[in-house]
């Protein structure tokens, strides 16, 4: 028998806990592997396609790879592309490489091979968070919510959607933290290792977050757990020298080798001190910093001070950052108030009456209950503070949804324990909960109204009409990662009316459905309709980003000049090379690497040296790739064909002077393709 206080008024109430952890039941491996296959494995691997910007660049730096056979240092476009750490890259190519064994070679197939990585990701997460939550809290019912409260997050689902590291620190960081918690169950030398590894991979995920995380978490739940002298005791049987030598095998190489591949180049300017603060000097060409300083300082400090050079990203307001927390784990963030509040308040209300220090009260309480909620609230806080003084981008939240997750399932599962108990205490639970799907059903109400007001006032566009002419245009958000999709108005949504319906249909019957089960003393069967709206909303979310994809990515454009393209043609991106990076993936430039400066077989730039191409476009045996409206201009009325890409939105958006006769061949999502020749 455990003791567990789980609210305010209620004394102490006895709660009987397994001494052992359970297995997992068979029928919660079918339940992951199903929800994964049919959410994260199938349809949403094929479409839409890549976009631009960080999807494609960061597929194309895989794809570049394989090309080159240097898997040390990361190129895009053939320039040195020092931001990363490697592992997405190295699982990307790894993927590409096993469909081209296949012969499964198209651009198409290779946008398949690039979402696999993140896909499994998903599913690893899934599964090591259905065993940490057995673990945690004893239960298989707890490993079983775990399913759909973490693959129908609609953060996790979204940001898979675009080829981007954080759901590989989720995964690491939850592997860790599992890790440390074996530990913490049965004292073994394996899982102390297994924490090491899954850091370093965190690491040569998404850089030194990837340590800092897990070990000041792991730190801060020892200290408060045991008091400084006990804690530090139970730090030093966590054998940290061995344990760092396997870090340091794991992670180490890649960054010594990427160090002494990319040194310092020529002279670059010194640092100065002025008037009270530190310049960075920005680079030459052939002057430039080399990959250390580049990558822990500018990446690293510089970017966490939000002093990065060049300051080409923006940063979400604080109350939308944590914020998002609720959004991205709808409909469950319902029940964070009781999952998360509870044992928060209690403990906090505790430590201001002064009646008990913070480690005298973790002692009273058994630490098989309140051991797990402990690490967990610090876990879902430390990523949201660490960012809250930083640069923010609505991504950042995402480590800390696994916990809250976890909490989630903890907080239902405890429900589920004591159906059928007439126990004061678990009636009150019940309410709570009650309450939580009331005011999902609520929302969803209000969603719906919402949804269907719009669906009545808006009228579905003619056929063919290009969504980019419907929308109202907001450019300073676009360094948001979701910035574009800022730029819906009611006129655009007339093209969104099925995710729309689908959309408001889900969010309000599966609340219906839940209330009206939770009226009959069905909470199991409740939480289940519940999760099945929020999986209706992923469907419509999905529908509703093939449907803006258009606006998002230039593949349409390729595939469009593809049939008209040869390997001696120029084609350019008027701005950013990141505006229109699917014309790299899907044209297949380069199709060879080729080492002559200028080589046609790069993807040249007209006005947009900046961005993820700058810093390593001053290196040396960087490709001149770069034009200039004159340069552009006198290449213009010679022999060689040009394709021409440009945003008819977002600046720079008119064409520059030419000195010839300009053909528009295709016109799309807001962006056309211009050349200095008719269609052949």
């Amino acid at each position: 028998m455990w003791v567990c206080r789980i609210s305010n008024t209620a004394a102490h109430t006895l709660v009987p806990m397994p001494a052992v952890t359970p297995p997992r039941p068979r029928s919660t491996l079918y339940t992951i592997l199903l929800l994964w296959i049919a959410f994260y494995a199938s349809f949403t691997l094929m479409s839409p396609a890549l976009l631009d910007d960080a999807d494609s660049v960061h597929a194309e730096v895989a794809r570049e790879m394989l090309l080159r056979h240097d898997y040390i240092t990361l190129y895009a476009n053939g320039i040195r592309y020092l931001e990363k750490a490697p592992l997405l890259y190295w699982s990307t190519a790894a993927t590409m490489r096993v469909f081209q064994l296949f012969g499964a070679t198209s651009p198409q197939a290779l946008t398949v091979a690039a979402r696999i990585p993140l896909s499994l990701t998903i599913l690893a997460l899934a599964l090591l968070l259905e065993a940490f939550a057995r673990h945690l809290f004893r239960s298989a019912r707890a490993g079983l919510y775990t399913a759909p409260v973490s693959l129908s997050s609609f953060g996790l689902f979204i940001f898979t959607r675009i080829n981007i590291p954080d759901a590989m620190v989720c995964l690491f960081t939850t592997l860790a933290l599992y890790c440390f918690w074996r530990t913490e169950e049965a004292p073994r030398r394996r899982f102390c290792y297994g924490f090491a590894a899954a850091c370093a991979l965190n690491v040569l995920s998404k850089g030194l977050i990837g340590l800092v995380f897990p070990i000041a978490i792991v730190v801060l739940y020892v200290l408060i757990a045991r008091g400084l002298n006990p804690g530090l005791a139970r730090l030093r049987q966590l054998h940290p020298a061995t344990s760092l030598l396997v870090f340091l095998l794991i992670a180490a190489p890649w960054h010594i080798l990427a160090g002494l591949a990319n040194p310092t180049q020529g002279t670059p300017t010194p640092f100065h001190f002025i008037h009270g603060h530190w310049l960075v000097p920005l680079p030459t060409d052939g002057n430039v910093r080399g990959w250390f300083w580049f990558y822990f300082m500018n990446e690293h400090l510089l970017r966490y001070l939000n002093l990065r050079v060049p300051h080409d990203y923006d940063t979400s307001p604080l109350w939308l950052f944590w914020g998002l927390c609720f959004i991205w784990l709808m409909p469950w963030s319902a029940f964070f108030y009781r999952a998360v509040g509870t044992p928060l308040r209690q403990w906090i209300e505790s430590i201001v009456a002064r009646r008990h220090t913070p480690t005298q009260i973790f002692s009273r309480l058994n630490p098989t209950i309140t051991g797990p909620r402990l690490l967990l609230l610090l876990w879902a806080a430390l990523p949201l503070l660490f960012f809250s003084l930083s640069t923010r981008q609505e991504y950042y939240v995402l480590p800390s949804l696994p916990p809250l997750a976890l909490l989630v399932a903890g907080w239902l599962a405890l429900e589920i324990r004591f159906a059928a108990s007439t126990n004061p205490v678990a009636e009150r639970l019940r309410r709570r909960n009650d309450h939580a799907v009331a005011v999902i059903l609520v929302l969803g109400a209000l969603f719906a109204t919402a949804a269907l007001t719009i669906l009545l006032r808006t009228h579905v566009p003619a056929p063919n009409t290009d969504l980019a002419t419907l929308l109202t245009e907001h450019p300073a958000d676009y360094a948001l990662s979701m910035g574009h999709f800022l730029d819906l108005d009611t006129r655009a949504l007339g093209l969104f009316r099925l995710p729309l319906a689908l959309a408001a249909l889900s969010l309000f019957l599966g609340p219906l459905a839940a209330f009206l089960l939770r009226r009959r003393a069905q909470p199991h069967a409740a939480n289940l309709a519940l999760a099945s709206g929020a999986f209706g909303f992923l469907l419509a979310a999905h529908i509703g980003l093939q449907t803006f994809a258009p606006v998002l990515t230039s593949a349409q454009l390729a595939e469009a000049i593809a049939p008209q393209v040869h390997p001696d043609d120029l084609i350019a991106i008027h701005g950013e090379y990141e505006a229109g990076s699917t014309l790299a993936f899907y044209l297949q430039r380069p199709g060879t690497y080729e080492t002559t400066p200028g080589a046609t077989n790069f993807i040249h730039i007209l006005e947009g040296r900046s961005s993820n191409l700058w810093y390593g476009s001053f290196f040396p045996d960087a490709p001149a790739i770069f034009e200039t409206p004159q340069s552009l201009a006198k290449k213009w009325s010679g022999p060689q064909r040009i394709f021409l890409w440009q945003s008819l939105t977002d600046p720079p958006n008119q064409l520059p002077p030419l000195s010839g006769p300009v053909y528009i061949l295709v016109k799309s999502g807001g962006k056309e393709i211009v050349s200095n020749q008719p269609n052949r």
